[in-house]
């Protein structure tokens, strides 16, 4: 008979060497193996029982119970991944990032760690442009008036007046007015 569960009743009868009916009885305690699912979500890789999975799956194990019976346990793992990225940004004169800190040049080394929808840490590398703004005068001489660029008509010497402009970076920059005016002269001859 094959048994599964334990049993303590079951007898047979043998003859010994002498030929007399013998009556054995059975002690048996069945072990059983076990079975088992682990349910697992990692970021990239796991390492489980001493091996590394980098995707997602079902993996088996063996490993042997108290009483020296195979028992398999399954790994069921989700691999999510990380993420790498480049942010592209140009500004002009200086630029907050999402770290937090100002940057007043250009820049492509720094770096920020993030965590993506699915909760895996992802870097982030900043790709920035600084443009710079620009100054400078416009000097002119006129007789009589003068129309300059911020549309006004100067009709007095003035070296105060500013015009906001972009550059060619597109970048905010003030050009300042150096007027003279000189008058022309009324006479009469006679």
């Amino acid at each position: 008979n094959v048994y599964t569960a334990s049993n303590n009743t079951a007898t047979h009868t043998l003859q010994n060497a002498l030929g007399c009916d013998s009556v054995v009885t059975l002690d048996l305690t069945i072990n059983n193996a076990t079975v088992g699912d682990t349910t697992a979500t990692a970021c990239d890789s796991l390492v489980w029982y001493g091996t590394t999975y980098s995707t997602s799956g079902a993996y088996p194990h063996t490993l042997q119970t108290i009483h020296g019976c195979d028992s398999v346990v399954t790994l069921n793992l989700t691999i999510n991944n990380s993420n790498t990225g480049t942010d592209t940004q140009t500004a002009c004169d200086s630029f907050t990032w999402i770290d937090g800190n100002t940057y007043t040049s250009s820049n492509n080394t720094a770096t920020h760690t993030l965590q993506n929808a699915l909760g895996c840490d992802s870097v982030v590398t900043l790709d920035l442009t600084i443009n710079n703004a620009t100054t400078g005068t416009d000097t002119q001489t006129a007789c009589d008036t003068f129309t300059w660029i911020d549309g006004n008509v100067y009709t007095a010497s003035n070296n105060t007046a500013t015009h906001t402009l972009q550059n060619a970076l597109g970048c905010d920059s003030v050009v300042t007015l150096d007027l003279t005016i000189n008058n022309a002269t009324v006479g009469d001859t006679t």
